[in-house]
């Protein structure tokens, strides 16, 4: 490999690794039910343990930490006994919330379609390569 070769490689994955770091955290299995839950306002810990299906009270106390590091929960105290705690989006996470829904939607329209794709190489590849 040529040292042009290799400063343009470095280069793309110096560049790329930052906003891979990001989305893995943002699209991970948890992180969007967090969100899209957070998303309606203040939200209590044992509401978004109801809320995100099949989260234990571990995976989501380590999350919405990240989240919070991350600078897209807020996460409010009350000074109350016992303590009341809150968790809602920042506007940055707001941001994020409307793309997401957007992809949802995406998703939604075109499922079918997908699955009709998925379907058809299935069947192609089952054939084979030389069944035109």
């Amino acid at each position: 490999m040529s040292r042009s070769h290799t400063r343009v490689a470095e280069a793309v994955r110096d560049e790329a690794c930052p906003v891979t770091e990001v989305l893995d955290r943002v699209a991970g299995k948890w992180s969007i039910g967090i969100l899209i839950a957070a998303a309606h306002g203040p939200v209590r810990f044992t509401e978004l343990e109801r809320a995100v299906n099949g989260i234990s009270r571990r995976m989501l106390t380590l999350n919405l930490r990240r989240l919070e590091r991350d600078g897209l929960l807020v996460r409010t105290v009350y000074p109350t006994v016992p303590p009341k705690v809150e968790y809602s989006l920042t506007p940055m996470a707001r941001e994020l919330h409307t793309s997401l829904t957007g992809l949802v939607g995406w998703a939604e329209r075109h499922r079918s379609a997908v699955s009709e794709a998925r379907a058809a190489y299935d069947t192609a590849a089952e054939r084979g390569p030389d069944a035109d």
